[in-house]
């Protein structure tokens, strides 16, 4: 098992790689679409943000509760000890529906959302400093395809999910040249 230090400093990277590859792009290239029904790079980007910024809200909330005794201090699912591929595996179809409460909503420049995302990192660097690695196997709060996770998983999800969507990135930026 890996510490919430080691997690926090994979998402870092995940994010850094992300954002790298956005460096260069003109605002043009940001949104344009292969087809009105997939994301362009602007919205895969405010997407990152609003699930992140969700996600990381839903932990502390919840490790708070933990601690002030609102909530059991547990963890009983079928996807305890689960490495996160193999939970999003089970949970999601091949082409999931994203839940409204992440679903990229206001447009406006990608710059805007690249600098967003990037400030999301203080912010879990900082959750990460309140979080302590005894409680990474207790019950997160859950999420909203794959249901119950703990804050490992939970920790794992947010790598999993940049390098997810910096592969459809990837693409998109392939087909542009």
């Amino acid at each position: 098992m890996h510490t919430v230090k080691q997690l926090i400093k994979h998402i870092a990277a995940e994010r850094k790689l992300f954002l790298d590859q956005l460096i260069n792009i003109t605002e043009l290239q940001a949104q344009w679409k292969p087809s009105p029904e997939e994301w362009n790079i602007t919205e895969n980007t405010e997407h990152l943000f609003w699930a992140e910024q969700g996600g990381i809200l839903g932990m502390w909330k919840t490790i708070h509760a933990i601690r002030e005794g609102k909530t059991a201090r547990t963890y009983d699912s079928v996807h305890q000890n689960m490495p996160i591929e193999q939970l999003i595996n089970l949970t999601w179809q091949p082409k999931e529906i994203v839940p409204t409460v992440a679903a990229p909503r206001m447009g406006g420049p990608l710059i805007f959302w690249v600098t967003s995302l990037n400030g999301l990192q203080d912010l879990l660097n900082t959750f990460g400093q309140d979080l302590q690695d005894d409680e990474l196997r207790l019950q997160a709060h859950p999420h909203p395809i794959s249901g119950a996770m703990d804050f490992h998983q939970r920790l794992e999800f947010l790598a999993f999910h940049l390098e997810r969507h910096r592969k459809q990135v990837a693409a998109l930026l392939g087909a542009l040249k």
